[in-house]
């Protein structure tokens, strides 16, 4: 009876249509034998319905994901609990097999829903997971072509900048003997003053070139408040002091002036140590036998822009009843700008193809916000500085028509500009003259028409003091001819 009563049990159980998931059982799961079953149970429908809701069936892509699963789910239903031959031969070994077979298959099914929702997560189910992987993938290959691209970047900087060294090396080397000559000028010299402090930051010195007989005669002489280019980076006073041996021989006193370099200050610190410069020679100037009331301000390439920037600057500050003053644009007989840029803009996108880049153009110049404010040539434009533009004395520009560091026409337009504007402006070119022809070569060969033209604007109306410098003997050569041409092709500048 015993085993008729088996048979007719496992006879049932085949038949029997799996319409619930029997979660509850008396006998104890050998496989979690500490948890505590469940005492619920979940019709298929449910389940399958659970198992939609679960996987986020939003779209297309999705129904294919879920019909899987509950196509997984009406095998089970029409799989017999027990196989058609069982090791089981009692009653309780047959539940027991039932039951683990259908606790394991639900884990697995419940283990599988969990990771396609993981799937499903993303829009559209597995299709569009890939989909999301290959977008990924070009944002990768986007984020590799823009890491290249500025390491290539990086490497043609580094060329330049290598490439440019290099060549200054070599153009220094060429020019050796006129500097020679000039630094022992500078160093052992009667005539220089070297290193006088005129204010309380780093570099605040300036070298003044005095006449033969050091101002010592009774005629007070006029001045020239110089400052140095060296691309706002390597500026120092001492460039300045081939300027000052010729004109120092002409009765002009020539004050050079330092400021701190970019990365110690950017321009706004630039523009007050110059200011703080021009406000020494302008009070004290007469101490050295200088005549205060014809004190001309000049400033080369970089030194130009400091120089114009910090006499529109002091022109404005002058309309402003509330500010104090320690000098006056009244004071300045005239501002004199070599080879100099007024735009920053214009600069700025110039400079980009040559160096130094944009990035580091900005650094220099305090930002991007800062190029307005730090443009000679835009500022003057500024209705709120009309009043400031009629304070400005006449502005003369010196340029080179093949120089293509600052190229000529960032002159033409300052000039332009201040014209229509209503101040006084003129401009001089040099025809195919480079950056350095003007200010270092031509000076080191003894045919300097920038030394003439300085001199005959200086003495503009002294008679006496023109016909002197015209029968002046002739200046001397510092460097041989072919060096300074090769000088002049290998140039950096």
């Amino acid at each position: 009876m015993h085993k008729s009563f088996n048979k007719s049990a496992r006879l049932y159980l085949s038949k029997m249509q799996s319409q619930i998931l029997p979660i509850s059982i008396s006998i104890s799961n050998p496989f979690f034998p500490n948890r505590t079953p469940p005492s619920s149970i979940m019709p298929a429908s449910a389940a399958a319905h659970a198992g939609a809701v679960f996987l986020n069936m939003e779209d297309g892509d999705g129904d294919d994901l879920s019909h899987s699963s509950i196509e997984d789910g009406k095998k089970f239903e029409t799989t017999p609990f027990l196989p058609r031959v069982s090791s089981y031969d009692s009653v309780n070994s047959t539940s027991m097999a039932s039951t683990v077979t259908s606790s394991v298959s639900y884990q697995q099914r419940r283990r599988r829903a969990a990771s396609d929702s993981n799937l499903s997560d993303f829009p559209g189910g597995r299709r569009r997971f890939f989909c999301h992987n290959a977008g990924r993938a070009d944002g990768d290959s986007f984020f590799i072509t823009r890491v290249g691209s500025k390491l290539w970047a990086r490497i043609r900087s580094g060329y330049s900048i290598i490439t440019g060294f290099l060549a200054l090396q070599c153009y220094a080397i060429l020019i050796m003997p006129g500097v020679l000559q000039v630094a022992y000028y500078y160093y052992f010299s009667n005539q220089v003053r070297r290193d006088i402090v005129f204010g309380d930051q780093p570099r605040n010195k300036l070298d003044i070139y005095l006449p033969k007989d050091n101002g010592k005669n009774d005629t007070p002489k006029p001045v020239i408040a110089f400052i140095t280019g060296g691309a706002w980076v390597i500026g120092y006073k001492a460039w300045g002091s081939l300027l000052g041996r010729h004109l120092s021989g002409t009765d002009v006193i020539v004050a050079c002036i330092d400021y701190r370099n970019f990365p110690k200050a950017t321009i706004s610190e630039m523009v007050k140590d110059a200011s703080r410069g021009i406000s020494f020679v302008c009070n004290n100037i007469s101490e050295y036998g200088g005549d205060p009331n014809r004190i001309y301000l000049m400033g080369q390439s970089a030194g130009a822009h400091i120089a114009a920037c910090a006499l529109v600057e002091q022109a404005i500050i002058e309309c402003d009843a509330t500010q104090s003053t320690t000098w006056s644009v009244s004071q300045i007989k005239a501002y004199l700008g070599l080879s100099g840029g007024y735009n920053l803009y214009n600069l700025a996108e110039h400079l980009h193809t040559r160096g130094p880049y944009k990035s580091l153009f900005y650094s220099i110049m305090g930002g991007e916000e800062s190029l307005r404010k730090y443009s000679p040539e835009i500022s003057v434009q500024d209705p709120n500085n009309k009043k400031a533009v009629s304070l400005l004395p006449p502005i003369i520009l010196f340029h080179g028509t093949a120089d293509y560091s600052i190229p000529a026409d960032c002159s033409k337009t300052f000039v332009d500009t201040l014209q229509r504007v209503g101040a006084k402006a003129e401009l001089m070119l040099y025809e195919g003259k480079t950056h350095t022809d003007v200010f270092v070569q031509d000076p080191m060969r003894g045919d300097d028409k920038l030394f003439d033209d300085l001199v005959a604007i200086v003495y503009e109306g002294d008679e006496e003091a023109l016909a002197k410098q015209v029968s002046a003997p002739s200046r001397r050569r510092l460097v041989p001819e072919f060096m300074l041409k090769l000088a002049a092709k290998i140039s950096p500048f």
